[in-house]
């Protein structure tokens, strides 16, 4: 089937999906719940050839493990799609509803966005996401997964599909891309007479290519270099959990923490103790010479070597249940690592690291730990970032964490939708315009 149509069935079954009510939906969505979990092996099957391609073809452990699928990944996909039939249908929301002089009554209301289009690599989880929220709201979706992916998202979109044509509803409402070709998928991103939106998930790579090639309307879902600031007022033994959490809780995912940035008059007390819990983790440290003069202090006299010796001999630096310590190069201070890997940078005040944080940074989650109110609102206010925190961890920016049930994506841009999607960002607003026979002088 050509993607020409592919879009052609996904602009009808939009008319029937724009038009559908809300107990339909939900009852769609129920159903596909079901299926998934009883079709779980079938499922399982599939994801295990995706993993076996996968490691023969030398994936990254952070990749295999979004990749991955187990029963109980698979129970919360279907109840991820439980919980967005239980979230209130945003559609037909009238948002506001004045009278003008001249007795026009203009009101807005939402609108489902249409088809929307979503391109995104080996995360078959975002299959089941992504159908739920574009049907909750109304929107066929045209899903575009990686090569990855291919046997997983196969058996997932035809599960769909047929709890679709069980409740009645066109099975086309959700389709798949078979093709995983870079000229197929320069040539969707170029689908404007069918896809009304287009929303990358992925890597910086991917979302380049798309931001960089689409002519589709694009929603862009960004990368994650997520920095947490240890303010000189911080809790230190706080900082560590929450470092803890943000670096090491899930290493492959986009709220991940990648970069710290370290108070200098605290640095040489906490720094220690950061290593320590950060070394039983494998974490490797790429900081500046500051924090790793701090560092030397983890295991005083171990190896008898000066901070920048144990730059320059990483091998030597990597002790068993420590951290292992290199140098920081400038491309360490902008890097999504998605791996074991954090760079530290060590600031003289808060305004430095302010500074630092929104050069390198990607726009997605900044976090500061600080007992200081002022220095908490100076960083809430200052810090360009769709999530900014104060005493917690980044791997909260999530829509299920923030109330939304499933997350379409995080966008990390400012036009039309930022941070966590929900059901709101798929929607578009139209004018409604009631009147008793005006005309216009």
């Amino acid at each position: 089937m050509t993607l020409e149509q592919i879009g052609a069935q996904a602009r009808e079954a939009e008319k029937t999906l724009s038009v559908l009510g809300e107990s339909r939906k939900n009852q769609v969505l129920f159903q596909a719940a079901d299926l998934l979990w009883e079709k779980r092996q079938e499922i399982l099957a599939a994801n295990q050839e995706d993993l076996r391609l996968g490691t023969e073809n030398r994936m990254p452990d952070a990749l295999l493990d979004r990749l991955l699928l187990t029963e109980e990944r698979i129970a919360q996909m279907a109840e991820g799609l439980r919980q967005i039939a239980a979230l209130e249908d945003p559609i037909g929301e009238v948002l506001s509803m004045k009278q003008r002089p001249n007795g026009l009554v203009i009101g807005q209301k939402r609108v489902p966005l249409g088809v929307v289009g979503i391109i995104y690599e080996a995360r078959p989880n975002v299959t089941a996401d992504a159908f739920g929220l574009c049907h909750k709201t109304g929107n066929a979706v045209i899903l575009k997964g990686g090569s990855d992916a291919l046997h997983s998202n196969t058996v997932i979109v035809k599960i769909l599909q047929e709890a679709c044509r069980r409740a009645g509803v066109p099975g086309t409402s959700v389709q798949m891309v078979p093709d995983t070709s870079r000229e197929t998928a320069r040539a969707f991103m170029k689908l404007n007479q069918y896809i009304d939106v287009l929303i990358p998930r992925g890597g910086a790579g991917l979302i380049r290519t798309v931001v960089e090639n689409a002519t589709v309307p694009v929603i862009e879902t960004g990368t994650g270099n997520c920095h947490i600031y240890v303010d000189e007022s911080a809790d230190l033994d706080m900082a560590v959990r929450i470092i803890e959490n943000a670096k090491t809780q899930r290493i492959g995912v986009c709220n991940a923490c990648e970069s710290l940035v370290i108070h200098e008059k605290v640095a040489d007390l906490f720094l220690p103790k950061l290593l320590q819990c950060l070394g039983k983790k494998g974490v490797e440290i790429r900081g500046d010479k500051r924090s790793l003069q701090a560092a030397e202090r983890r295991n005083p006299g171990e190896t008898g070597n000066s901070a920048e010796q144990n730059f320059a001999e990483a091998d030597r630096a990597c002790i068993p249940g420590s951290c292992c310590l290199k140098e920081a190069s400038e491309e360490d201070w902008g890097r999504e690592y998605l791996d074991l890997i954090v760079s530290v940078k060590t600031v003289s005040d808060l305004g430095e690291a302010i500074a630092h944080i929104n050069r390198y940074n990607t726009g997605h989650s900044e976090a500061i730990i600080t007992e200081n109110y002022s220095n908490a609102q100076r960083f809430l206010n200052e810090v360009d970032a769709a999530a900014v925190y104060v005493n917690a961890s980044t791997r909260f920016t999530d829509g299920f964490e923030f109330g939304f049930g499933a997350e379409i994506g995080i966008s990390t841009q400012k036009l039309h939708a930022r941070g966590p999607m929900g059901l709101s960002a798929l929607t578009s607003t139209k004018y409604i315009i009631y009147g008793n026979g005006q005309v216009r002088e």
